[in-house]
């Protein structure tokens, strides 16, 4: 079980603060959850790159994929690796950069009004059942402490800026996930 602190950490989690964040426009309700996945390099598991993405200490000479990361500043809340374990990234009550360009029923710069989880996957790669119960948990923690995400308001990275983005592609279980939360 998770709780939220009143600064929005998630209590008992490992806590690695990125500077890729900032404030949320005023008086904004948090009302979207966006679930990712990131693998780093493609498709490969473990390791420190995606924390050192987050905190912009990435070695782009450490893989010939990571060329495009040069100089990009992207974070998200939160990281469920392979096996469950969860790091926190930005507080909830922060804006986190992970959605880009992207909109919700009609609104756009989500990062401003969501919540943003990566899975440490990708997306032809099945998640782990850990993953799945991190994620199912948090979730839970999070619709508690935020009630406008509904589960309408539980969205994949594809669907808020679709031809942009896969994510969490065809891997995820979808009917598992949500079924589990009701």
């Amino acid at each position: 079980m998770y709780f939220i602190d009143s600064a929005g950490w998630l209590t008992s989690v490992a806590k690695h603060p990125s500077p890729n964040f900032n404030t949320r426009p005023p008086a904004t309700e948090i009302s979207l959850l966006v679930i990712h996945n990131i693998s780093l390099p493609a498709g490969q598991f473990g390791g420190q790159y995606i924390h050192d993405l987050f905190a912009n200490c990435l070695d782009c000479n450490a893989h010939e994929s990571f060329a495009d990361l040069r100089g990009l500043a992207v974070s998200a809340h939160l990281l469920i690796d392979r096996d469950g374990a969860v790091s926190q990234f930005v507080s909830f009550a922060d804006r986190a950069w992970h959605a880009g360009v992207s909109q919700f029923e009609g609104r756009e710069n989500c990062n401003d009004f969501s919540i943003g989880i990566e899975l440490e996957g990708c997306d032809e790669v099945a998640y782990t059942n850990a993953q799945y119960r991190a994620l199912i948990a948090i979730s839970r923690a999070l619709r508690n402490s935020y009630p406008a995400i509904t589960a309408a308001r539980i969205v994949g990275h594809n669907d808020i800026a679709p031809g942009r983005k896969t994510d969490p592609g065809a891997a995820f279980d979808w009917a598992y996930f949500k079924n589990a939360l009701e």
